[in-house]
């Protein structure tokens, strides 16, 4: 089961990030992420009754919940406005397998951490983890650099590459501190939604401080922000899920493929092309998917 809950989680991201793609182009970064993260704070915040209740955080456990979930919340914040600047001002597909191998980091931690992993397993997330980057590499996007920018400014591809390692380092510490102590602390959607509360204050924050537009969006940007909140959302919850039923690492790469989802979807919905190696890379995926299942 936490195998299937880690696969559904990379389709609601991946399917998260194809309308936010279409969101940020609309309204900007910062606007999208606050109230993508605001829609899905009230939708979880309306069913929390019918996930099972708030857990340890208002049943006087102290403040001990509150703080392992406000730091997971914070890892989330940092993480993904790094990941939105490295996209905004690097090549895609220079920074992107960069952010999509935190579950290297997450599978170290983990296996520090003392999980215990057989070497089928460690082969199939080894091959998972290749696969997620070569299919990130393949992609490519409108208003990237061409080939001649790329040769009269050879350093122009390296931009943003800081910004992805600072996100796969944040993402690849969050998702194992979710694993070891937030979800066993609070549970599935409980951690999820002190994440999304503290995201909500954090982005709030730092748009304030970087004297961006809080502008509400226009009425016709309100369903892709709806349908990004609630894909991302739910994405946590499933992963929280997973992490409940298997182990840290395992539900963390199988989540990763998020990456694939969206190029896959991309192919399908916008007629993007996919290249030789990144259906060689999609491939790759399925093996370590079938490898890490055994």
């Amino acid at each position: 089961m936490g195998i299937l809950l880690g696969l559904v989680t990379a389709l609601c991201w991946g399917s998260a990030d194809l309308f936010a793609r279409f969101a940020t182009r609309r309204i900007g970064t910062f606007r999208t992420m606050l109230y993508m993260q605001l829609c899905g704070f009230c939708l979880l915040t309306l069913v929390m009754p019918r996930l099972g209740g708030w857990g340890h955080l208002f049943d006087g456990s102290g403040w001990h919940p509150w703080a392992w979930g406000i730091l997971a919340g914070a890892l989330n914040t940092s993480s993904t406005l790094a990941l939105y600047r490295s996209f905004e001002i690097g090549k895609l597909s220079i920074v992107a397998p960069i952010s999509a191998c935190y579950p290297v980091l997450t599978m170290l931690l983990s296996a520090l951490s003392g999980e215990r992993l057989t070497p089928l397993r460690l082969f199939g997330l080894a091959l998972t983890i290749v696969g997620v980057t070569v299919v990130a590499h393949g992609e490519q996007v409108p208003g990237e650099a061409n080939s001649a920018e790329q040769m009269t400014q050879p350093g122009k591809k390296h931009l943003g590459a800081g910004w992805a390692f600072f996100s796969a380092f944040g993402f690849g510490i969050m998702f194992w501190l979710l694993g070891l102590r937030v979800v066993p602390l609070l549970g599935g959607p409980p951690s999820v939604w002190v994440i999304r509360l503290t995201s909500v204050l954090a982005t709030a924050l730092v748009i304030l401080v970087a004297r961006q537009s809080v502008a509400l969006p226009l009425r016709r940007d309100a369903p892709l922000l709806l349908g990004v909140g609630l894909l991302d959302t739910s994405a946590y919850v499933f992963n929280n899920y997973g992490m409940l039923r298997e182990q840290t690492s395992v539900v963390s790469v199988l989540a990763s493929l998020y990456g694939a989802v969206t190029v896959a979807l991309a192919a399908v919905i916008l007629k993007e092309k996919v290249s030789a190696s990144q259906w060689l890379g999609i491939t790759a995926i399925f093996i370590g998917i079938i490898l890490i299942s055994r």
